[in-house]
């Protein structure tokens, strides 16, 4: 009776292998031409095969007209399945991979491996575990060891990604247009704070270089650009020379401001990043960074904090903790990149990380990772450093549907924190890659677009259903932007000039930028939680200088202001706005420091210059009690200036009480206005 079993079993096995077709004369006795040339392709495949992933796109172009003419055949249903999982299309995978495990289930070891990853592409979960399991049960644990990890790595990533797309966060997803978009690839997608710059990759025909990259068969890479106006964007330029070379040129980081760029340039096998910096209109010719930033290795991403003064990067050096780690560079008194230093392992685990960026807070950083809890492949995730404990937070998964079960990085978000810029393909898109952005907690809507694949630089897998999550609160960045154009106050011409951000508390200058010298637009960031000083410079003008003081608890605001400078000419009036009393007396504030020593110098500069101090007050209060303050506190400058060593007859000072109103007193916002200490310029 067993005996009869067992040979009932072979029968069956042997039955279920007999649909395998192989490409022999006896199978295709009547179509011998159509053989020989579909084993042809088969041979031209293979090589291309053989030569490894890289090269699996060209093996399809052979592979898939010999699969038109036999597509039985277990092995060749295999290699195609094989390559699309290692394409811009890698759900195309599964029905091959379906039928090689039909027509003979053993044609190749790894073939369950893979058909478990195609199944985790497409959120199929438990089918992907069940394969990734029987998989497994093939390998020996002594010699497979690491393959094994591998494998139990990418099951505890689908029970990830379960857990994630039954709570998904509620975003919307839309292409940002054909003004971006082509019917070419278009990746890395870089902002400036305000979203009115959008900077990225494409391999578009008409390169600069006008090269074509002989393994991918496509144009080499350039960097475009696209501007922001009223709330539509231009169609998207090639950013020409300096920029654009005759090799590969790629996105990595844009300042905050958009007045300096970061971009990777390949050489000798070896990624590197360059800084350019934008004078007027003109960027300058690409710099490579020093050799504390690029090595000998692969420097594949970076990012420029808001105070321009650190610098997040990618690296495979070394003495890193894993394949690709974050690191940091500080900018020394003397401008030049310090020795980087690694981020440390809450950040870096033993697998990679890639597409790093520091938001324009200046505390939140955002990410790809293969180590920590993903959902498969890369995932994007977020962290925030404390300042009072000098640590970063556990990285947080930005969840479903932002991350997928494929590799998604280089995301960049808005000062707001609103919005994320990415790349996808999409089959509703204009080409393979196309950008899109990505709005978080937005108004109700249909919750994401319908991905046939999702990658930054790679791809997603497939949204089956349309989910609504509940309405959820907005969660703004708490950070300000200061924008605006500097001008001369007579001729209305835009200005170069240096604008300064002022610790008042501490007293430092936390920050130096210079508006553009053909708009005289400027930018910067104000993460919440200090009073600011801001003091605007140039040569043969009078400063000028305005106070933020924002809590910690402040939410996102863009703050536009216009500054027009003056000449040093007789009868010029400056409000020194970061000038600080105790209440109701005479007495200085420490945090008045800066601005008295930015009067100082003003003074020492021009030595035979002569100016009034003049105090003033709202009306609250009787007349001349608020002329004495306000006099007493003139004098208080005037005394402080004489201690720095100026002259005490070029000072006057007068206490203007009330007088002299420059806004309402009927507000509290009127009123503080009023409440001010200005200078004069009484001779030059």
């Amino acid at each position: 009776m067993k005996k009869a079993l067992f040979i009932l079993s072979l029968l069956f096995v042997a039955n279920s292998f007999a649909q395998n077709v192989e490409f022999t004369k006896e199978n295709f006795k009547d179509n011998k031409d159509g053989l020989k040339e579909a084993k042809k392709n088969l041979e031209e495949g293979d090589k291309l095969f053989a030569e490894g992933s890289v090269f699996y796109r060209q093996a399809l172009d052979f592979y898939l007209p010999a699969h038109k003419f036999n597509p039985n055949n277990a092995l060749l249903n295999y290699k195609i399945g094989k390559c699309y999982i290692y394409s811009s299309f890698k759900l195309k995978s599964i029905p091959f991979l379906e039928k090689a495990v039909q027509l003979n289930p053993n044609v190749d070891p790894q073939l369950r491996f893979i058909l478990g990853k195609a199944y985790h592409l497409d959120m199929q979960w438990d089918k992907a575990i069940q394969e990734y399991k029987q998989f497994q049960s093939t390998l020996s644990v002594k010699e497979f060891k690491d393959l094994i990890d591998e494998v139990n790595k990418k099951i505890q990533e689908c029970i990830t990604g379960k857990e994630l797309v039954k709570n998904p966060i509620r975003v919307f997803i839309d292409n940002v247009g054909p003004e971006i978009n082509s019917a070419y690839p278009e990746y890395g997608p870089i902002i400036s704070a305000d979203e009115s710059v959008i900077m990225f990759t494409s391999r578009r025909p008409g390169t600069t270089g006008g090269k074509m990259d002989e393994l991918l068969m496509e144009p080499f890479e350039d960097i475009y650009v696209s501007y922001n106006k009223n709330g539509k964007w231009t169609q998207a330029v090639n950013i020409g020379k300096p920029i654009n070379t005759e090799g590969h040129d790629a996105t990595m980081g844009l300042a905050p401001d958009g007045q300096k760029l970061l971009i990777y340039i390949d050489e000798k096998g070896n990624g590197n990043i360059f800084e350019c910096n934008l004078k007027g209109d003109i960027w300058s010719k690409p710099e490579r960074m020093n050799k504390n930033v690029n090595t000998d290795y692969h420097e594949s991403s970076a990012s420029l904090a808001s105070d321009g003064k650190r610098m997040f990067f990618v690296s495979n050096r070394p003495d890193g903790l894993g394949d690709r780690d974050i690191y940091m560079s500080t900018m020394d008194e003397k401008g030049k990149w310090g020795k980087a230093v690694n981020l440390g392992p809450t950040i870096n685990t033993q697998w990679g990380e890639e597409g790093i960026y520091i938001h324009p807070d200046g505390k939140t950083i955002y990410f790809s990772s293969q180590g920590h809890k993903t959902m498969g492949g890369y995932d994007i995730f977020k962290s925030v450093w404390d300042e009072t404990t000098k640590t970063w937070s556990t990285p947080e998964n930005l969840g479903y549907p932002v991350n997928t079960p494929d590799d998604d990085v280089f995301f960049v978000v808005s000062a707001s924190g609103k919005h994320g810029y990415y790349a996808s393909i999409n089959g509703n898109g204009y080409g393979e890659k196309d950008i899109y952005l990505v709005t978080f907690l937005g108004p109700e809507k249909p919750m994401v677009m319908n991905n046939e694949d999702n990658l930054l630089a790679s791809q997603t897998a497939p949204i089956k259903e349309t989910v609504i999550a509940p309405v959820m609160k907005i969660k703004e960045a708490q950070l300000t932007i200061l924008k605006g154009v500097i001008t001369d106050a007579l001729t209305k011409k835009p200005l170069e000039a240096t604008i300064e951000l002022i610790d008042n508390m501490k007293n430092e200058i936390v920050a130096s930028f210079t508006s553009n010298s053909s708009t005289g637009k400027y930018l910067v960031s104000l993460p919440a939680g200090r009073n600011y000083g801001i003091a605007v410079k140039k040569e043969g003008y009078l400063f000028h200088s305005e106070n933020f003081d924002i809590p910690a608890t402040a939410a996102f605001q863009e703050v536009t202001k216009d500054v027009e400078l003056k000449n040093v000419a007789v009868g010029s009036k400056i409000i020194l706005k970061n000038i600080f009393f105790d209440f109701d007396k005479a007495t200085l504030r420490p945090e008045s420091t800066n601005e008295l020593e930015r009067l100082t110098k003003l003074l020492q500069d021009v030595p035979s210059l002569k100016i009034e101090i003049g105090g003033h007050t709202d009306s609250k209060g009787a007349d001349d009690y608020n002329k004495k303050l306000s006099d007493n506190r003139a004098k208080a400058v005037v005394s402080y200036l004489i201690s720095k060593g100026i002259s005490a007859d070029r000072l006057t000072s007068a206490g203007y009480g009330e007088e002299q109103p420059i806004a309402t007193n009927d507000t509290d916002e009127g009123r503080q206005l009023n409440r001010r200490t200005e200078f004069k310029i009484l001779s030059k």
